[in-house]
């Protein structure tokens, strides 16, 4: 499977993942109107961190490790177990905090105790969630990227049905309600599935306490943890801080034009995590590294430059289909945004090799470094060219990024 058939499933996957997302806030604004969708919002961002918490954030180890021991049964077998014990304690774990906490959560994100009985659902789909990641993150581990991508295309269709359905019954409630059974759905799907595979074995559902495979696992859980957290807490405070300096409207603009990155990128991020991180885990040479690197360079730097360019010149057109004609003034800041774009698929093709060998501490001591610096960029680039200055920090602190990334790789790949 080369990087262009894994773009093009990646790529059926990320849609139907949009298309789904986008029936839910339609019909959520239908119902509810913006206060509504104001609660979806923050109910999603509780979903988002709790799914990374769910199996305590090990899916990219369980990616790696699977790769890496596919042609060795006894340390493959070894590491499911492992695996699928920590995901099994780590949700019972969260589920359980976001049982006992119910009530303030719903008083807390929604305004309403009333939707506590909701954050009791997501709690006990906790586990159902922790399954769910364990598969897929198998699955990505032995490539099986059709497979993958058809578990992903068919879940997001029934979550699409189950959202239309308990909307129409319980409105609001009924559609935050689909959302959470919507993911443990996925194993209706995933699990025939994976069993009807080539590699399942029912050993991987056996779980199983190991010492050494639990230390490994527990490095990407710190890894996960500090990728998944960092990034929202810091957008917080860079919210705040424009907030204060040029009003709530201009954060307005600043954010329609990240969340069109988002969009956009998501295709592109998507493949470079499931076929690069099992890709370059289970490559332990020097050369077949350095032409995985320069096959990723050839096909997805270009596609990034499409990409952003195609949205430049049609920056106008999207802001009012995606908002409205109120963001216009939104136009401006693209430009910086978008070459930032091109410089963040760049670094993070080369990042995926530090998550890859997992170089656990040097990774996590980047993701504090160069989060500081964003956030440094922001004040001081903002106080000098105003609101886009946010846009020359991005930029400017994913340059340094990839100059970093530049660096290790190099004394990585000298090392071999």
């Amino acid at each position: 499977m080369n990087i262009v058939r894994t773009g093009f499933y990646t790529t059926l996957a990320t849609a139907a993942r949009l298309l789904a997302g986008l029936v839910v806030i339609k019909l959520v604004a239908w119902l509810a109107g913006p206060v509504g969708v104001g609660k979806l919002g923050q109910f999603m961002s509780l979903m988002s961190l709790l799914a990374v918490l769910a199996d305590g954030g090990i899916s990219a180890g369980i990616v790696k490790y699977v790769a890496e021991y596919r042609h060795d049964t006894q340390k493959l077998s070894r590491l499911l177990a492992a695996a699928l014990w920590y995901a099994l304690c780590a949700s019972c774990l969260m589920g359980g905090v976001t049982l006992l906490f119910s009530r303030q959560i719903a008083l807390w994100l929604l305004g309403d105790p009333g939707y506590a009985s909701l954050i009791r659902v997501l709690a006990v789909a906790q586990l159902g969630i922790a399954l769910v990641n364990y598969m897929l993150a198998v699955i990505n581990g032995f490539m099986d990227v059709r497979r993958l991508a058809f578990i992903q295309v068919v879940g997001s269709a029934l979550s699409i049905v189950l959202v239309v359905w308990l909307s129409r019954w319980l409105h609001l409630y009924g559609a935050l309600l689909a959302l959470v059974t919507g993911q443990v759905l996925c194993l209706a799907v995933g699990l025939p599935a994976w069993r009807r595979s080539p590699y399942f074995q029912s050993s991987m559902l056996r779980m199983h306490f190991d010492r050494e495979m639990t230390r490994r696992l527990a490095a990407f859980s710190v890894m996960t943890l500090s990728s998944a957290l960092l990034p929202p807490l810091i957008n917080i405070a860079v919210r705040d801080h424009l907030a204060v300096r040029f009003g709530w409207e201009q954060v307005g603009y600043w954010q329609a034009v990240s969340k069109v990155s988002d969009a956009y990128l998501l295709f592109l991020t998507t493949a470079i995590n499931i076929y690069y991180l099992p890709k370059l885990a289970s490559t332990h040479e020097r050369a077949p590294l350095v032409l995985e690197l320069r096959h990723a360079y050839r096909y997805l730097l270009p596609a990034v430059v499409a990409l952003a360019a195609v949205v430049y010149v049609m920056r106008s057109w999207v802001t009012r289909l995606l908002f409205s004609a109120d963001f216009a003034s939104a136009n401006a800041l693209y430009g910086p945004q978008l070459l930032g774009d091109v410089v963040k698929i760049a670094s993070f093709i080369l990042s995926y090799v530090m998550l890859a060998k997992a170089m656990t501490r040097l990774f996590v001591i980047s993701e504090f470094v160069f989060a500081a610096s964003y956030l440094a960029l922001v004040y001081v680039l903002t106080a000098q060219f105003g609101l886009v200055g946010a846009m020359y920090a991005f930029t400017i602190n994913y340059l340094f990024y990839l100059a970093f990334n530049v660096l290790v790789v190099r004394r990585y790949l000298g090392g071999l």
